[in-house]
Protein backbone atom coordinates (compact mmCIF):
# COMPACT_ATOMS: atom_id res chain seq x y z
CA UNK A 1 0.00 0.00 0.00
CA UNK A 2 2.80 2.37 0.31
CA UNK A 3 4.40 1.54 -2.52
CA UNK A 4 1.70 2.27 -4.14
CA UNK A 5 1.28 5.48 -2.71
CA UNK A 6 5.18 6.47 -3.22
CA UNK A 7 4.62 5.69 -6.90
CA UNK A 8 1.71 7.88 -7.41
CA UNK A 9 3.55 10.24 -5.95
CA UNK A 10 6.55 9.77 -7.92
CA UNK A 11 4.22 10.31 -11.01
CA UNK A 12 2.45 13.38 -9.70
CA UNK A 13 4.90 15.59 -8.81
CA UNK A 14 6.20 15.85 -12.81
CA UNK A 15 2.81 16.11 -13.74
CA UNK A 16 2.18 18.99 -11.49
CA UNK A 17 5.47 20.63 -12.57
CA UNK A 18 3.72 20.65 -16.20
CA UNK A 19 0.07 22.03 -14.67
CA UNK A 20 2.85 24.96 -13.14
CA UNK A 21 3.83 25.47 -16.86
CA UNK A 22 0.61 25.39 -18.35
CA UNK A 23 0.01 28.63 -16.29
CA UNK A 24 2.48 30.11 -18.46
CA UNK A 25 -0.37 31.00 -20.45
CA UNK A 26 -1.76 33.64 -18.21
CA UNK A 27 1.66 35.27 -18.51
CA UNK A 28 -0.10 37.36 -21.83
CA UNK A 29 -2.44 39.56 -19.45
CA UNK A 30 0.90 42.02 -17.81
CA UNK A 31 2.95 40.91 -21.15
CA UNK A 32 0.12 42.89 -23.41
CA UNK A 33 0.08 45.65 -21.18
CA UNK A 34 3.74 46.01 -21.08
CA UNK A 35 2.99 45.69 -25.07
CA UNK A 36 0.48 48.34 -25.14
CA UNK A 37 2.91 50.48 -23.15
CA UNK A 38 6.26 50.02 -25.34
CA UNK A 39 4.88 50.67 -28.51
CA UNK A 40 1.34 53.28 -27.78
CA UNK A 41 -1.33 50.93 -28.93
CA UNK A 42 -5.20 50.86 -28.08
CA UNK A 43 -6.98 48.73 -25.72
CA UNK A 44 -8.23 46.94 -28.94
CA UNK A 45 -5.00 46.60 -30.40
CA UNK A 46 -3.26 45.55 -27.27
CA UNK A 47 -5.81 42.74 -26.58
CA UNK A 48 -5.35 41.23 -30.00
CA UNK A 49 -2.31 39.57 -27.34
CA UNK A 50 -4.44 37.49 -25.27
CA UNK A 51 -7.18 36.97 -28.36
CA UNK A 52 -4.87 36.00 -30.82
CA UNK A 53 -3.08 33.23 -27.83
CA UNK A 54 -6.94 31.57 -27.33
CA UNK A 55 -7.52 31.67 -30.85
CA UNK A 56 -5.79 28.59 -31.06
CA UNK A 57 -7.68 26.80 -28.79
CA UNK A 58 -10.10 26.50 -31.09
CA UNK A 59 -7.99 25.42 -33.96
CA UNK A 60 -6.05 22.68 -32.02
CA UNK A 61 -8.12 21.48 -29.21
CA UNK A 62 -10.29 18.66 -31.32
CA UNK A 63 -7.58 17.36 -33.64
CA UNK A 64 -5.49 17.47 -30.60
CA UNK A 65 -7.79 14.95 -29.01
CA UNK A 66 -7.50 13.16 -32.05
CA UNK A 67 -3.88 12.95 -32.07
CA UNK A 68 -4.06 11.57 -28.60
CA UNK A 69 -5.70 8.74 -29.03
CA UNK A 70 -3.17 7.76 -31.71
CA UNK A 71 0.14 8.51 -30.00
CA UNK A 72 -0.93 8.66 -26.28
CA UNK A 73 -1.31 11.79 -23.65
CA UNK A 74 2.20 11.62 -22.23
CA UNK A 75 3.70 12.34 -25.64
CA UNK A 76 1.52 14.62 -26.33
CA UNK A 77 2.20 16.83 -23.12
CA UNK A 78 5.87 16.63 -24.02
CA UNK A 79 5.38 18.10 -28.02
CA UNK A 80 3.05 20.99 -26.04
CA UNK A 81 6.11 21.57 -23.73
CA UNK A 82 8.64 21.84 -26.48
CA UNK A 83 6.29 24.24 -28.60
CA UNK A 84 5.99 26.41 -25.42
CA UNK A 85 9.91 26.23 -25.05
CA UNK A 86 9.87 28.00 -28.66
CA UNK A 87 7.18 30.88 -27.74
CA UNK A 88 9.58 31.48 -24.68
CA UNK A 89 12.73 31.69 -26.40
CA UNK A 90 11.35 34.27 -29.08
CA UNK A 91 10.92 37.15 -27.03
CA UNK A 92 14.48 37.16 -25.90
CA UNK A 93 15.27 38.93 -29.36
CA UNK A 94 13.27 41.86 -28.99
CA UNK A 95 9.31 42.71 -28.20
CA UNK A 96 8.18 44.13 -31.71
CA UNK A 97 4.72 43.79 -32.62
CA UNK A 98 5.48 40.76 -35.15
CA UNK A 99 8.03 38.98 -32.89
CA UNK A 100 5.13 39.26 -30.12
CA UNK A 101 2.17 37.98 -32.57
CA UNK A 102 4.44 34.51 -32.95
CA UNK A 103 5.47 34.16 -29.41
CA UNK A 104 1.95 34.34 -28.19
CA UNK A 105 0.94 32.12 -30.86
CA UNK A 106 3.43 29.64 -30.15
CA UNK A 107 2.50 30.23 -26.75
CA UNK A 108 -1.41 29.23 -27.53
CA UNK A 109 -0.77 26.53 -29.86
CA UNK A 110 1.78 25.02 -27.03
CA UNK A 111 -1.11 25.53 -24.41
CA UNK A 112 -3.86 24.44 -26.60
CA UNK A 113 -1.89 20.91 -26.79
CA UNK A 114 -0.77 21.06 -22.78
CA UNK A 115 -4.78 21.54 -21.77
CA UNK A 116 -6.05 18.83 -23.97
CA UNK A 117 -3.35 16.03 -23.04
CA UNK A 118 -2.79 17.03 -19.38
CA UNK A 119 -6.04 16.60 -17.34
CA UNK A 120 -6.52 13.44 -19.09
CA UNK A 121 -2.93 11.98 -18.27
CA UNK A 122 -3.93 13.25 -14.45
CA UNK A 123 -6.85 10.98 -14.65
CA UNK A 124 -4.36 7.43 -15.01
CA UNK A 125 -2.81 8.60 -11.94
CA UNK A 126 -5.91 9.67 -9.91
CA UNK A 127 -9.60 8.27 -10.55
CA UNK A 128 -13.30 8.51 -9.46
CA UNK A 129 -14.58 11.24 -7.07
CA UNK A 130 -11.06 12.77 -6.12
CA UNK A 131 -10.84 13.49 -9.81
CA UNK A 132 -12.54 16.86 -9.06
CA UNK A 133 -10.38 17.70 -6.29
CA UNK A 134 -6.98 16.67 -7.88
CA UNK A 135 -7.88 18.62 -10.79
CA UNK A 136 -8.32 21.75 -8.84
CA UNK A 137 -4.88 20.97 -6.92
CA UNK A 138 -3.14 21.05 -10.71
CA UNK A 139 -5.05 24.24 -11.09
CA UNK A 140 -3.64 25.62 -7.73
CA UNK A 141 -0.35 24.54 -9.58
CA UNK A 142 -0.92 26.50 -12.70
CA UNK A 143 -2.27 29.50 -10.48
CA UNK A 144 1.40 29.75 -8.73
CA UNK A 145 2.69 30.54 -12.13
CA UNK A 146 0.29 32.74 -13.43
CA UNK A 147 0.61 34.81 -9.93
CA UNK A 148 4.46 35.04 -10.34
CA UNK A 149 4.65 36.26 -13.65
CA UNK A 150 3.19 40.07 -13.34
CA UNK A 151 5.73 40.16 -10.07
CA UNK A 152 8.14 38.80 -12.41
CA UNK A 153 7.87 41.24 -15.20
CA UNK A 154 7.50 44.01 -12.32
CA UNK A 155 10.91 43.29 -10.77
CA UNK A 156 12.04 43.23 -14.42
CA UNK A 157 10.87 46.61 -15.20
CA UNK A 158 12.25 48.30 -12.20
CA UNK A 159 15.59 46.48 -12.18
CA UNK A 160 14.83 44.94 -9.17
CA UNK A 161 16.35 41.76 -10.24
CA UNK A 162 19.12 41.38 -12.82
CA UNK A 163 17.42 41.34 -16.08
CA UNK A 164 20.34 41.09 -18.70
CA UNK A 165 18.96 44.07 -20.89
CA UNK A 166 15.90 42.53 -20.89
CA UNK A 167 13.71 44.69 -18.43
CA UNK A 168 10.27 43.20 -18.27
CA UNK A 169 10.80 40.43 -21.08
CA UNK A 170 13.27 38.55 -18.30
CA UNK A 171 10.04 36.70 -17.37
CA UNK A 172 10.68 34.36 -20.61
CA UNK A 173 13.73 33.07 -20.25
CA UNK A 174 13.15 32.09 -16.50
CA UNK A 175 9.82 30.31 -17.60
CA UNK A 176 11.77 28.86 -20.20
CA UNK A 177 13.76 27.49 -17.65
CA UNK A 178 11.24 25.56 -15.94
CA UNK A 179 9.50 23.92 -19.24
CA UNK A 180 12.94 22.35 -19.84
CA UNK A 181 12.99 21.07 -16.57
CA UNK A 182 9.19 20.20 -17.01
CA UNK A 183 10.25 18.24 -19.97
CA UNK A 184 12.95 16.18 -18.75
CA UNK A 185 10.77 15.14 -15.57
CA UNK A 186 8.19 13.69 -17.34
CA UNK A 187 10.13 12.65 -20.15
CA UNK A 188 11.94 9.53 -16.84
CA UNK A 189 8.36 8.96 -15.68
CA UNK A 190 6.15 5.82 -16.22
CA UNK A 191 2.28 6.66 -16.62
CA UNK A 192 0.45 3.68 -17.90
CA UNK A 193 -2.25 5.23 -19.75
CA UNK A 194 -5.85 3.23 -20.48
CA UNK A 195 -6.72 2.85 -23.06
CA UNK A 196 -10.03 3.54 -25.37
CA UNK A 197 -12.23 1.31 -26.46
CA UNK A 198 -13.07 1.14 -30.42
CA UNK A 199 -11.09 3.04 -33.04
CA UNK A 200 -10.20 6.63 -32.47
CA UNK A 201 -13.17 9.06 -33.18
CA UNK A 202 -12.81 11.20 -36.53
CA UNK A 203 -13.50 15.47 -36.27
CA UNK A 204 -17.13 15.13 -37.14
CA UNK A 205 -17.65 12.12 -34.64
CA UNK A 206 -15.40 14.61 -31.46
CA UNK A 207 -17.59 17.94 -32.55
CA UNK A 208 -21.01 15.89 -32.70
CA UNK A 209 -20.66 15.56 -29.01
CA UNK A 210 -21.90 18.96 -29.00
CA UNK A 211 -25.05 17.69 -29.66
CA UNK A 212 -25.50 16.27 -26.69
CA UNK A 213 -26.69 18.89 -24.14
CA UNK A 214 -25.04 18.71 -21.43
CA UNK A 215 -21.92 18.49 -23.36
CA UNK A 216 -22.80 21.86 -24.89
CA UNK A 217 -23.60 23.35 -21.56
CA UNK A 218 -20.08 22.11 -20.41
CA UNK A 219 -18.45 23.76 -23.58
CA UNK A 220 -20.22 27.06 -23.26
CA UNK A 221 -19.38 27.09 -19.41
CA UNK A 222 -15.53 26.78 -20.37
CA UNK A 223 -15.83 29.56 -22.50
CA UNK A 224 -17.22 32.05 -20.24
CA UNK A 225 -14.83 31.06 -17.34
CA UNK A 226 -11.92 31.48 -18.93
CA UNK A 227 -13.41 34.60 -20.74
CA UNK A 228 -13.60 36.05 -17.03
CA UNK A 229 -10.10 35.01 -16.21
CA UNK A 230 -8.51 36.76 -18.81
CA UNK A 231 -10.60 39.49 -19.43
CA UNK A 232 -9.78 40.26 -15.37
CA UNK A 233 -6.47 39.22 -15.43
CA UNK A 234 -5.69 41.99 -18.69
CA UNK A 235 -8.30 44.47 -17.70
CA UNK A 236 -7.92 45.18 -13.59
CA UNK A 237 -4.55 46.99 -14.11
CA UNK A 238 -6.52 49.30 -16.30
CA UNK A 239 -9.17 49.82 -14.14
CA UNK A 240 -6.81 51.37 -11.63
CA UNK A 241 -5.48 53.14 -14.22
CA UNK A 242 -8.59 54.80 -15.52
CA UNK A 243 -10.27 55.30 -11.95
CA UNK A 244 -7.24 56.48 -9.86
CA UNK A 245 -4.51 57.57 -12.19
CA UNK A 246 -2.00 54.49 -11.29
CA UNK A 247 1.11 54.04 -13.32
CA UNK A 248 1.47 50.67 -14.84
CA UNK A 249 4.25 49.06 -12.33
CA UNK A 250 2.09 49.54 -9.89
CA UNK A 251 -1.24 48.80 -11.29
CA UNK A 252 0.14 45.37 -12.24
CA UNK A 253 -0.44 44.12 -8.72
CA UNK A 254 -3.95 43.82 -9.51
CA UNK A 255 -3.25 41.19 -11.79
CA UNK A 256 -0.96 39.30 -8.87
CA UNK A 257 -4.46 39.95 -6.67
CA UNK A 258 -6.28 38.31 -8.71
CA UNK A 259 -3.93 35.16 -9.09
CA UNK A 260 -3.20 35.45 -5.52
CA UNK A 261 -6.79 34.79 -4.90
CA UNK A 262 -7.29 32.34 -7.77
CA UNK A 263 -4.64 29.97 -6.01
CA UNK A 264 -5.98 30.72 -2.87
CA UNK A 265 -9.41 29.06 -4.12
CA UNK A 266 -7.34 26.07 -5.94
CA UNK A 267 -6.00 25.58 -3.01
CA UNK A 268 -8.88 25.49 -0.46
CA UNK A 269 -10.79 23.74 -3.18
CA UNK A 270 -9.11 21.03 -3.98
CA UNK A 271 -9.78 20.11 0.01
CA UNK A 272 -13.39 21.57 0.23
CA UNK A 273 -14.77 19.53 -3.12
CA UNK A 274 -14.19 16.17 -1.03
CA UNK A 275 -16.26 17.66 1.98
CA UNK A 276 -18.93 19.57 -0.28
CA UNK A 277 -20.90 18.87 -3.06
CA UNK A 278 -19.34 20.26 -6.71
CA UNK A 279 -23.10 22.26 -7.51
CA UNK A 280 -22.89 23.79 -3.63
CA UNK A 281 -19.54 25.02 -4.13
CA UNK A 282 -19.93 25.91 -7.92
CA UNK A 283 -22.94 28.03 -6.74
CA UNK A 284 -21.10 29.96 -4.16
CA UNK A 285 -18.26 30.23 -6.08
CA UNK A 286 -20.34 32.13 -8.94
CA UNK A 287 -22.18 34.11 -6.47
CA UNK A 288 -18.78 35.81 -5.17
CA UNK A 289 -18.38 36.96 -8.87
CA UNK A 290 -21.89 38.51 -9.24
CA UNK A 291 -21.19 40.61 -6.10
CA UNK A 292 -17.49 41.59 -7.19
CA UNK A 293 -19.20 42.54 -11.05
CA UNK A 294 -22.03 44.82 -9.09
CA UNK A 295 -19.10 46.39 -7.14
CA UNK A 296 -16.64 47.02 -10.13
CA UNK A 297 -19.52 48.75 -11.69
CA UNK A 298 -20.45 50.78 -8.41
CA UNK A 299 -17.29 51.81 -6.51
CA UNK A 300 -14.45 53.77 -7.65
CA UNK A 301 -12.36 53.35 -4.51
CA UNK A 302 -8.56 51.36 -4.29
CA UNK A 303 -9.76 49.32 -1.48
CA UNK A 304 -12.80 48.05 -2.52
CA UNK A 305 -12.32 47.13 -5.94
CA UNK A 306 -9.11 45.49 -5.16
CA UNK A 307 -11.86 43.59 -2.64
CA UNK A 308 -13.75 42.99 -5.88
CA UNK A 309 -10.85 41.55 -8.27
CA UNK A 310 -9.81 39.10 -5.15
CA UNK A 311 -13.53 37.85 -4.96
CA UNK A 312 -13.26 37.21 -8.45
CA UNK A 313 -9.93 35.79 -8.62
CA UNK A 314 -11.33 33.07 -5.63
CA UNK A 315 -14.76 32.30 -7.35
CA UNK A 316 -13.39 31.97 -10.55
CA UNK A 317 -10.54 29.57 -9.20
CA UNK A 318 -12.64 26.10 -9.32
CA UNK A 319 -14.72 26.66 -12.16
CA UNK A 320 -12.67 24.98 -15.17
CA UNK A 321 -12.28 21.81 -12.84
CA UNK A 322 -15.77 21.52 -12.06
CA UNK A 323 -17.19 21.90 -15.37
CA UNK A 324 -14.13 19.81 -16.67
CA UNK A 325 -14.87 16.87 -14.40
CA UNK A 326 -18.79 16.77 -14.52
CA UNK A 327 -17.48 16.32 -18.35
CA UNK A 328 -15.28 13.37 -18.29
CA UNK A 329 -17.87 11.75 -15.96
CA UNK A 330 -20.65 12.54 -18.40
CA UNK A 331 -18.88 10.79 -21.22
CA UNK A 332 -16.00 8.24 -19.41
CA UNK A 333 -15.76 5.83 -22.84
CA UNK A 334 -14.78 9.57 -24.83
CA UNK A 335 -12.09 11.03 -22.52
CA UNK A 336 -9.91 12.06 -24.87
CA UNK A 337 -12.47 13.21 -27.34
CA UNK A 338 -14.52 15.48 -24.49
CA UNK A 339 -10.87 16.53 -23.39
CA UNK A 340 -10.21 18.11 -26.68
CA UNK A 341 -13.76 20.26 -27.31
CA UNK A 342 -14.19 21.56 -23.23
CA UNK A 343 -10.08 22.84 -23.94
CA UNK A 344 -11.85 24.39 -27.39
CA UNK A 345 -13.90 25.95 -25.07
CA UNK A 346 -10.82 28.17 -23.93
CA UNK A 347 -11.71 29.88 -27.27
CA UNK A 348 -13.40 32.15 -24.71
CA UNK A 349 -10.63 33.76 -24.52
CA UNK A 350 -10.32 35.58 -27.91
CA UNK A 351 -14.19 36.01 -27.56
CA UNK A 352 -14.18 38.00 -24.39
CA UNK A 353 -11.03 40.59 -24.86
CA UNK A 354 -11.86 41.24 -28.05
CA UNK A 355 -15.17 42.00 -27.08
CA UNK A 356 -14.19 44.30 -24.41
CA UNK A 357 -11.35 45.84 -25.73
CA UNK A 358 -14.04 47.47 -28.52
CA UNK A 359 -16.33 47.67 -25.69
CA UNK A 360 -13.94 49.71 -23.29
CA UNK A 361 -12.55 51.97 -26.60
CA UNK A 362 -16.36 53.79 -26.33
CA UNK A 363 -17.72 56.03 -23.77
CA UNK A 364 -17.94 53.32 -21.34
CA UNK A 365 -14.22 52.79 -20.48
CA UNK A 366 -13.63 50.11 -18.18
CA UNK A 367 -17.38 49.72 -17.16
CA UNK A 368 -18.10 48.12 -21.18
CA UNK A 369 -15.24 45.68 -20.23
CA UNK A 370 -17.30 44.59 -16.93
CA UNK A 371 -20.45 44.38 -18.68
CA UNK A 372 -19.14 41.79 -20.83
CA UNK A 373 -17.56 39.73 -18.32
CA UNK A 374 -20.48 39.97 -15.96
CA UNK A 375 -22.48 38.11 -19.45
CA UNK A 376 -20.25 35.40 -18.79
CA UNK A 377 -21.16 35.30 -14.81
CA UNK A 378 -24.82 35.05 -15.42
CA UNK A 379 -24.58 32.21 -17.67
CA UNK A 380 -22.66 30.27 -15.14
CA UNK A 381 -25.72 31.17 -12.89
CA UNK A 382 -27.16 29.62 -15.08
CA UNK A 383 -24.93 26.94 -15.47
CA UNK A 384 -25.35 25.97 -11.70
CA UNK A 385 -28.82 24.75 -12.04
CA UNK A 386 -27.86 21.98 -14.45
CA UNK A 387 -24.84 20.24 -12.47
CA UNK A 388 -25.33 16.85 -10.71
CA UNK A 389 -25.41 17.01 -7.11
Amino acid sequence: MENSKNSSLSKLIPVMLCFFAMGFVDLVGIASNYVKADLGLSDSQANIFPSLVFFWFLIFSVPTGMLMSRIGQKKTVLLSLIVTFASLLLPIFGDSYMLMLISFSLLGIGNALMQTSLNPLLSNIVRGDRLASSLTFGQFVKAIASFLAPYIAMWGATQAIPTFDLGWRILFPIYMIVAVIAVLLLNVTQIKEEKEEGRPSTFGQCLALLGKPFILLCFIGIMCHVGIDVGTNTTAPKILMERIGMGLDDAAFATSLYFIFRTAGCFLGSFILRKMSPKSFFAISVVMMLVAMIGLFIFHEKAIIYACIALIGFGNSNVFSVIFSQALLYLPSKKNEVSGLMIMGLFGGTVFPLAMGVASDTSLGQNGAIAVMTIGVLYLLFYTLRIRK
